[in-house]
């Protein structure tokens, strides 16, 4: 519960939680789902991640408000309503998600690393390992408030590193307009898309914000209970109106510029083509906002997948042992010699098949008067809410027909 001074705080020093989240949002799969679209197709899937963000800000939101006004955190209602067999199977896929997640974080800052100091890639996933350790030791020794300037420092320099290339590419804004009507091209274009999606509504960002909140604030007494949700807004407002102008700028600057070069399909090559056409600088700033990327997001993930199974299966383990036992996966992909662009692909396509099993409950318990009380969905939002789960069942069922078929 909110103090008498922290009441009386300014509005500014109750926001931090949604950029924790939204670090998510900017994370390594995202470069190269954005990349590779912007890449292979132009402007065509603007209007995915313009679509993904309307999205993410009502999901966060939601997210939020339900870790204040039920005191409880997502994955705790979940566990407490769910019967054992049912809460395991759960839980199991909820880290199946977890782990898509590390992998694609720890691969990205792993890249990263080499594209700056030419560190191999096994190396540098154990680098990025040990220093997530040293980001989640600031949430243990000195609290969430510390995590969130931490976080949010990180995200500054991660707007820095993928943004200033934008200003140089020369973007054709009259295709952008074009880019914003919805249409696909082929299957590919399919994949991408729902890979962009998973990539842009993050299951273990829906699960981690209601506890970041609740975390934060705790379960705050009817009287401040408004003046928290108004701040969450803007809290969510912002953060994501960051993140998603750090997507968008991706997917522009590679539609500008990749197209044409040899070896975009991979970050590693698409780093080089920037080099080349922008100049090393912008080439040096990529890598500096792919690492922070990679080193934030991980630290965010490694609390959702902690949080996850403190509420699922009721077991809290330190921070700092399910980080080490969480980078295994990572490291074996990149002792394993796989290209990694493909692994971060397909790790956000594996991302957007496990956001409706947190979509669902999270408009489930939201809509509910029991739960929420007068904080309830209003029924507008309740139908916004449920069209979306629908959209999204709806395009990653055509994502696995059309992958069936291409190989029949």
């Amino acid at each position: 519960m909110l103090d008498r001074g922290r009441r009386r705080s300014p509005l500014a020093s109750l926001l931090g939680p949604a950029f924790v989240a939204a670090v998510a949002y900017v994370d390594p799969g995202n470069v190269a789902a954005n990349l590779t679209a912007g890449a292979e197709y132009g402007y065509l899937l603007v209007w995915v991640l313009i679509l993904a963000n309307l999205m993410a800000v009502l999901v966060q939101y939601l997210s939020a408000k339900l870790g204040l006004v039920a005191g409880r955190s997502l994955p705790a209602l979940i566990g407490e309503r769910l019967p054992r067999p049912t809460r395991l199977a759960f839980w199991a896929q909820a880290e199946v998600v977890v782990a898509a997640t590390d992998l694609a974080e720890v691969i990205g800052g792993a890249i990263a690393l080499w594209i700056l100091f030419g560190v191999p890639l096994f190396a540098g996933g154990l680098i990025v390992g040990s220093v997530s350790m040293m980001l989640l030791a600031t949430h243990d020794l000195r609290g969430q408030r510390a995590f969130e300037r931490t976080i949010m420092a990180f995200l500054l320099v991660i707007v820095v590193g993928f943004v200033t290339g934008l200003f140089f590419a020369g973007v054709s804004w009259r295709q952008v307009l074009g880019g914003m009507a919805p249409r696909f091209a082929d299957t590919q274009s399919v994949l991408l898309a729902a890979s962009m999606l998973g990539a842009t509504v993050m299951p273990h960002a829906i699960y981690a914000h209601s506890s970041l909140s609740l975390h934060r604030f705790g379960k705050p007494s009817s009287a401040e209970l408004p003046r928290l949700l108004h701040a969450t807004r803007i809290d969510v407002i912002c953060s994501l109106f960051v993140a998603g102008s750090v997507n968008i700028s991706m997917l522009l600057l590679a539609a500008a510029r990749l197209p044409g070069h040899e070896g975009t399909d991979t970050i590693i090559g698409a780093h080089a083509a920037i080099t080349d056409a922008l100049g090393p600088v912008i080439g040096v700033l990529f890598g500096v906002g792919l690492l922070a990327s990679g080193l934030a997001s991980t630290s965010v993930g490694c609390y959702a997948g902690a949080e996850i199974m403190a509420g699922v299966l009721r077991v809290r383990i330190p921070l700092l042992v399910r980080r080490a036992i969480t980078l295994v996966p990572a490291l074996i992909v990149l002792a394993a010699g796989i290209e990694p662009t493909w692994a971060l692909v397909l790790s956000q396509v594996i991302l957007s098949m496990g956001i409706p099993f947190a979509l669902v409950p999270l408009v489930w318990f939201t809509s509910r008067g029991h739960v929420m009380g007068e904080h309830r969905n209003a029924t507008p939002i309740a139908i916004i809410a449920w069209l979306m789960v629908v959209l999204i069942v709806a395009l990653n069922a055509a994502l696995v027909v059309l992958l069936l078929a291409e190989i029949r």
